[in-house]
């Protein structure tokens, strides 16, 4: 029986342990500082998580596209991502009060 509380690694995990990310990773973070989520609603957050705006499942040219990175909070990587990334469509209040779909 498998510990479903055990997080599996996906095969392509190793990318991030790369040279090339980490590079990719400290380009991404001083160019665009701050949560791009955040922002449409206003909200300067400084961002610590570089994410892949499409999933790259393994593509090495889509992992190390830099036109394929956003960066993002690690609040909005971990819930309003994690939702677009299972197809959710996910919408947040703008200051004006009208939503803002993103994903």
């Amino acid at each position: 029986m498998v510990d479903k509380r055990v997080p599996t690694r996906s095969k392509w995990h190793h990318l991030y342990d790369t040279a090339l990310w980490k590079q990719l990773r400290r380009h991404q973070l001083a160019h665009e500082p701050l949560c791009r989520f955040c922002l449409l609603v206003e909200d300067v957050t400084e961002a610590t998580v570089v994410d892949h705006v499409r999933a790259h499942k393994g593509s090495v040219e889509l992992f190390g596209d830099p036109a394929n990175l956003q960066s993002l909070c690690k609040p909005c990587h971990d819930s309003l991502k994690q939702r677009i990334d299972r197809g959710a469509k996910v919408a947040i209040t703008g200051v004006d009060g009208y939503p803002i779909e993103i994903g």
